[in-house]
């Protein structure tokens, strides 16, 4: 729950910065839909917006863990292409498996690498460095949170995002709650920050996918990219300095205390 409100801010500066550049470059129009073909594509859509609701529903009531769902999400995902919209037929399924094999190949090779480098930086105590640098530079929460934020995208950038969940957040999380820092609001902090080192290189695991889905080469996103970055750091200033963006929720609906 708490993410959800990040999650939304997070879309709309991207859905900003990209009618923003399409506006510049003159991008065209789709004709505004007359109301039956409206209600027709949500309705063709209902199918697929429930593997939200599976997929969360299944979660929060205990049904799976997170891990388990994305083997549901497949499931269903492919019951959906198959058999409801019937945009894949089964002769086609070995190139589909065989083009997912190669694109999660990537990633894994993308995250053995990481894992590499995970290892060196805890085996030479560089965490618990950092954690030490940080407390002697302000006594200020504000301060001590951009320079976690600073230290997160540069992690982020060479680090997949579950090593350095499981290295960091050990290290981080005694520093801000000792600044006062709310442990759920720290979470949505870092969860954002290293969700942007998943699309920078050299180990941007989603920018590799996205670039091998569309056949790609990743130098000739990157400078595209660039204003998505700049809006994705404004809306990760805004979640780090507004905590209520990531507490309101939990405290509505799961009667959360902030610490």
């Amino acid at each position: 729950l708490a993410g959800y409100i990040p999650g939304i801010l997070m879309g709309l500066s991207l859905m900003i910065v990209s009618g923003i550049i399409a506006k510049k470059r003159g991008y065209p129009v789709a004709p505004r839909p007359t109301w039956n073909e409206f209600f027709s594509t949500v309705w063709k859509a209902v199918p697929s917006l429930m593997l939200i609701v599976v997929i969360m529903g299944g979660i929060i009531a205990g049904i799976f863990t997170a891990t388990e769902a994305s083997a549901i999400a497949v499931i269903y995902s492919f019951v959906l292409a198959v058999i409801i919209y019937r945009e894949v037929s089964f002769s086609r399924l070995p190139k589909i498996i065989l083009e997912s094999a190669v694109t999660t190949s990537i990633v894994l090779l993308l995250i053995g690498a990481s894992m590499g480098m995970s290892w060196a930086m805890a085996n030479a105590d560089l965490p618990y460095l950092i954690a030490d640098g940080l407390m002697a530079i302000s006594d200020n929460a504000l301060t001590i949170l951009l320079v976690i934020n600073i230290i997160l995208l540069i992690v982020g950038i060479f680090m997949d995002m579950t090593p350095a969940v499981l290295i960091f957040t050990p290290i981080f999380l005694p520093v801000a709650m000792d600044m006062g820092i709310d442990p759920v609001h720290f979470g949505i902090i870092m969860t954002f920050n290293l969700a942007i080192g998943i699309c920078t290189p050299p180990v941007g695991s989603a920018l590799f996918v996205g670039c091998s889905v569309g056949g790609v080469s990743i130098d000739k996103v990157l400078k595209p990219l660039v204003p998505m970055y700049i809006a994705l750091i404004a809306a990760l200033a805004v979640v780090t300095y507004f905590p209520q963006l990531s507490l309101w929720l939990p405290e509505l609906v799961l009667n959360y205390t902030p610490s």
